[in-house]
């Protein structure tokens, strides 16, 4: 007898009331981004909304296209959310400056080649968001490379109309030229100040830094932070890997900082910086791609933690959580391999 099943993630008690129904999770780690998004426009304008509607778009229509292609049904897939979390995870790491169709090749990218191409939800190797990332990083480093001044300090804030503009023809209604209205990320300018010799305490006079990391930048990801707890209530994840990866990244920050606290920034500056607080709670605790076991999970966000302080420090790129979380889904089957948990009676 051939039974139906069903591919992973699994959960128990999987049923259309259930609270560990798939389509339930996805739609509550979409409600959890919700206030840290509109908290990012609040600070660096509406680019981040056409961003999001352009990704959500595009994965939806790829989405539709590979489960045609497949012959597989389209209402259960398309609204189980999973295209939508990987599209809205996307278009908040990109910057609200970057051309329409920056938008558009990750969002593809992640859906075609790094979901479907492994066969679904359930099945792919790496989390589809973080790759489609990680590839416009890579083959695009001039346009990822413009993000806004932010607005609260003078920085310029585009209406709609002008993000709209800024989007797809790289100008303003005013003739203003996207590298007009852009500007270095805070960590960028740690990294390239401390390059030029000078100290911390010279990079902090300026307006951008505030009481624990980047002005406007620090109270975007507290505003992540609380979604995130919020997740942990709602049993939706798991502490273990974002209490593993910030710990992770506070140790090895703090370590250093203890040698040297002119040249390396405390640990409080790398959690509230960039993108540590959404890639612990948000990326890094993708069901499909992390380990699985209690033990592995602890190591998995270990790991992750390390590398997002020993890219940013030591690499080539300011932000690192992509690269950290790639490198980490490569080794999680290993993890879980060695970290399965003891069999009753043996």
């Amino acid at each position: 007898m051939q039974f139906k099943t069903s591919s992973s993630p699994y959960f128990h008690r999987d049923s259309q009331d259930s609270p560990h129904n798939v389509a339930i999770l996805m739609h509550r780690v979409l409600y959890a981004l919700i206030p840290g998004i509109a908290t990012y426009v609040w600070f660096f304008g509406w680019g981040i909304v056409i961003n999001l509607i352009l990704a959500s778009l595009t994965a939806l229509i790829c989405e539709a296209f590979l489960l045609k292609l497949r012959h597989y049904p389209l209402r259960p897939f398309l609204t189980d959310g999973s295209a939508l979390v990987t599209a809205w995870l996307l278009a908040s790491a990109l910057s609200p400056l970057v051309p329409w169709w920056v938008v558009v090749i990750g969002s593809a990218f992640a859906i075609i080649f790094v979901k479907h191409l492994y066969g679904g939800l359930g099945n792919n190797l790496f989390n589809p968001a973080v790759a489609g990332y990680a590839v416009l990083l890579i083959s695009f480093p001039s346009e990822m490379s413009h993000w806004p001044g932010l607005s609260s300090l003078g920085g310029f804030y585009p209406s709609f109309i002008d993000s709209l503009n800024l989007s797809f023809t790289g100008h303003t209604l005013g003739g203003l030229a996207v590298d007009a209205v852009s500007s270095a990320t805070p960590l960028d300018i740690v990294r390239t100040e401390l390059k030029q010799f000078y100290t911390l305490g010279e990079i902090w006079k300026s307006p951008l830094f505030g009481y624990l990391g980047a002005r406007g930048n620090e109270i975007i990801a507290g505003i992540f932070l609380l979604g995130g707890l919020w997740l942990i209530y709602t049993k939706v994840i798991t502490w273990h890997i974002p209490v593993a990866v910030l710990g992770g990244l506070f140790m090895c920050a703090g370590l250093f900082y203890l040698i040297d606290s002119d040249i390396y920034p405390s640990p409080l500056f790398h959690m509230f910086t960039g993108g540590a607080v959404i890639g612990a709670f948000f990326i890094a605790t993708d069901p499909v791609t992390a380990a699985t076991s209690l033990q592995g999970r602890l190591i998995y966000g270990i790991g992750i933690g390390l590398l997002i302080y020993i890219i940013r420090t030591w690499g080539s790129y300011p932000d690192s959580i992509a690269f950290a979380v790639l490198l980490m889904n490569m080794v999680a089957p290993l993890i879980d391999y060695y970290t399965q948990p003891r069999v009753f009676g043996y």
